[in-house]
């Protein structure tokens, strides 16, 4: 018996894809990598799969602005017809995340609401951090994730913004708050928001690096990280296509 077949979308200056695949094979997946250009020429490729992870990393080397030519490729490239496939294949009820560039990647196409900022402090931060799932919130992509995950922040536009945080929270629209430390100023601690259908995730955290237990810098030394994976984020995708 196969799992659900998932597309991880990757561009130029992309790292985490090898990653997310890993993630999705154990979560019970599998991973397809594709590259934005095939995508771009073949949109209809997203009819052939059940999950779409845009993955994160350093597209374009962030040299213009982080995840704003990967979105414009996604947007803008052969009259947007991919940007529209995107959202006919969430239409048919395909689940999709956006990981650190590619949370960028779907703010700037429409995907998701709010928008990606320069961290507060004004530099790269690269550390572990502690999220905390929303249960009231109507993602997906949460049901078999644990109440907190730790994994780790690579990014210098990592700050989340958005003009109404409490109405986002009463749509259910939250899906994970920093817990303890808010590592960029993201406004109301939000690290993760789904669209209204719950479909479409996007975090800048790394849940990927944290889906084996001996990735945490401490698992020889406390037992309870291996209750923090964030595995569950894959896991919670696969059992909702299955």
């Amino acid at each position: 018996m196969t799992g659900p077949r998932a597309l991880v979308l990757a561009g130029p200056g992309t790292n985490r894809d090898r990653d997310v695949a890993l993630a999705l094979g154990l979560a019970g997946a599998e991973p397809q990598t594709v590259l934005v250009d095939e995508l771009v020429a073949d949109p209809s490729a997203l009819r052939r799969h059940d999950i779409v992870v845009v993955a994160g990393g350093f597209s374009y080397g962030d040299a213009l602005g982080a995840g704003r030519l990967l979105a414009l490729d996604l947007t803008a490239a052969d009259g947007g017809r991919l940007g529209q496939a995107l959202r006919d294949f969430v239409v048919r009820g395909g689940p999709v995340i956006g990981i650190c560039n590619g949370f960028q990647v779907l703010t700037r196409a429409g995907l998701l609401p709010g928008a990606l900022g320069h961290n507060r402090q004004g530099r790269f931060d690269c550390r572990w951090v502690e999220l905390g799932a929303e249960r009231s919130s109507c993602c997906v992509w949460l049901d078999e994730a644990p109440d907190v995950i730790h994994c780790p922040i690579a990014h210098g536009e990592g700050r989340y913004v958005h003009p109404d945080p409490d109405g986002l929270a009463a749509a259910g629209q939250v899906a994970l708050r920093y817990r303890g430390c808010n590592p960029n100023g993201s406004v109301a601690d939000i690290a993760g928001v789904c669209d209204p259908t719950g479909l479409v995730l996007g975090l800048m955290p790394h849940p990927e690096n944290h889906c084996v237990v001996r990735q945490h810098p401490r698992h020889r030394h406390d037992p309870t990280t291996a209750d923090t994976l964030g595995l569950g984020l894959f896991r919670s995708a696969v059992k909702h296509v299955v």
